[in-house]
């Protein structure tokens, strides 16, 4: 099975799939969509849209995880966050691919232990959990534990329902 992991942001969506095996979690690619803050809202959103198409066909995923979205202090910008978020969404939904929600506090304490975690924290569980596995920077680290956070709790549902 493949997830794709999901960090929605206007200026930098990361993006990360990593695949199951026999219970054993595997590095496949990650990456980042930066925007131009010079280019039309309309057109910036387009980017991320035709992007992570691009990706999900590339990579295939079965499934998908993404970021919830938390309030900023500026209003225009929890807006415009919640465009792209929107954009995230739809995409792996327009490929018919189950998308699942997960609170950051909720990632970094099921990586690190602590849900007030530190990124660069983040960031060395991922590379420990998925070994050869370079993030290209903290979008796609943050992607690629939402990926291993939404496996992980996937799992602990199923057992829970076998109970």
């Amino acid at each position: 099975m493949r997830i794709l992991g999901l960090d929605p942001s206007l200026s930098s969506t990361g993006w990360g799939v990593i695949e199951v095996e026999n219970n054993r979690l595997k590095y496949v690619a990650d990456g980042f969509i930066k925007t131009d803050p010079k280019m039309a809202l309309p057109e910036r959103l387009a980017v991320i849209h035709r992007t992570l198409n691009e990706v999900i066909e590339t990579y295939h995923p079965q499934e998908a995880a993404i970021e919830q979205v938390f309030l900023n202090d500026n209003p225009t910008s929890t807006i415009k966050l919640g465009m792209a978020r929107g954009v995230v969404i739809l995409a792996p939904a327009l490929f018919g691919i189950p998308v699942c929600e997960y609170e950051p506090t909720k990632v970094k304490k099921a990586l690190v232990g602590v849900g007030r975690a530190e990124k660069s924290q983040v960031e060395t569980m991922v590379k420990v959990l998925l070994p050869g596995c370079k993030p290209k920077n903290n979008d796609s680290s943050d992607a690629l534990a939402m990926a291993i956070t939404h496996y992980n709790l996937r799992q602990a549902r199923w057992l829970n329902e076998k109970k």
